[in-house]
């Protein structure tokens, strides 16, 4: 396997980007890395060349950078180089740290959709609280569409059955819609048809509508909704968990000697809810419905989520989920068709 890895993106690049993909070359010896960047900062900061190989890229998207103009423009960049080598067949997959929205527009312009899929979907792994039978569940669109139509939520629901059953290895994922309440008639008029075409699916194991509410206590492996809600709920969540914690931590100090004793005593299981909570250990996001994974981890990646976003990619590609993807759209296009045009 070869991996195309943008060393010029994120927050606490490119030290942080090397350091992490040195820990996953030590750690899986199948995995040869292609590094994007600007070879005079990066090649020092490579401490054993070792299946690395440093490809200079004298131009960097920043975070400003206007995404869908600067993937145009700066046809030297670490994002573009790395998304071009895909695309050449020069690796299997591409990520990076930096700037969403040009990982995005790199992903779909040069490495390019699957036949037969409209609108890719960005797809994040969440955890699941006090479950004893699974830990995390997935969770797209969370941000590379904005606007929708019933049928994107239809191919979301395949495209999130394959990842969970090839990256999570979970049997027959339950797959849940993303609406205001658990009833059949609840939403829109778009939210109802498009319950009702995952219902006349026999492909996959449909559980109904799911709320936001209850999305950490696991009702689904796969939740599928629009970007808008979708981001808008991970935002939410994200920022409760950290003001929930926050909170926690103001009223212990400002509870004197008793309050800290009691922290001290429970400090095992707040070590414990906060490694459930951690992001970190879930890896990046992938942008699914692509002829290859694409994958945007979070900008204060630092060494640690670099290499398991490297994990979840490895996974990725020796679970064949873009593959078992492809071969589905090719061996269902009339179904497809045929539902596409009835959800119009």
């Amino acid at each position: 396997m070869k991996l195309a890895v943008d060393a010029m993106g994120g927050d606490y690049a490119p030290e942080e980007v090397i350091k992490g993909v040195e820990q996953a070359r030590d750690a899986y010896p199948d995995i040869e890395f292609l590094v994007f960047g600007q070879a005079e900062r990066v090649t020092p900061l490579v401490t054993n060349m070792t299946r690395i190989s440093v490809k200079n890229a004298d131009e960097v998207i920043t975070m400003e950078d206007e995404p869908v103009r600067a993937v145009r423009r700066k046809k030297n960049s670490s994002i573009v180089l790395a998304a071009q080598a895909v695309k050449d067949g020069e690796a299997d997959a591409f990520f990076s740290a930096g700037n969403t929205g040009a990982v995005l527009a790199a992903g779909l312009f040069i490495v390019g959709r699957i036949k037969g899929i409209d609108r890719p979907g960005l797809t994040t792994t969440m955890p699941i609280i006090g479950s004893e039978t699974a830990n995390q569940f997935v969770m797209l669109d969370v941000g590379a569409n904005a606007d929708y139509k019933p049928f994107n939520l239809v191919q979301y629901a395949i495209m999130g059955k394959s990842y969970a059953e090839s990256v999570m290895h979970v049997a027959n994922p339950r797959i849940g819609l993303l609406n205001n309440g658990t009833e059949s008639d609840k939403g829109d008029r778009a939210h109802r048809a498009t319950y009702d075409a995952l219902a006349g699916l026999t492909d996959i194991n449909f559980v109904g509508n799911v709320e936001s509410r209850d999305l950490l206590n696991g009702p689904a492996d796969v939740v599928v909704t629009d970007g808008f809600t979708g981001n808008a709920t991970l935002k939410a969540i994200e920022g409760t968990a950290l003001t929930m914690l926050s909170t926690i931590k103001d009223g212990i100090m400002a509870g004197g000697m008793k309050s800290k004793l009691g922290a001290l005593m429970l400090k095992d299981t707040f070590r414990s809810v906060g490694h459930q909570m951690d992001y970190s250990q879930y890896g990046g996001a992938v942008l699914l419905g692509l002829q290859a994974p694409v994958v945007k981890t979070h900008g204060s990646s630092k060494a640690k989520t670099i290499k398991n976003t490297i994990a979840q990619i490895k996974a990725m590609v020796d679970g064949g989920s873009v593959k078992d993807v492809n071969t589905y759209f090719e061996t269902h296009s009339d179904d497809m068709a045929a539902l596409k045009d009835k959800l119009k």
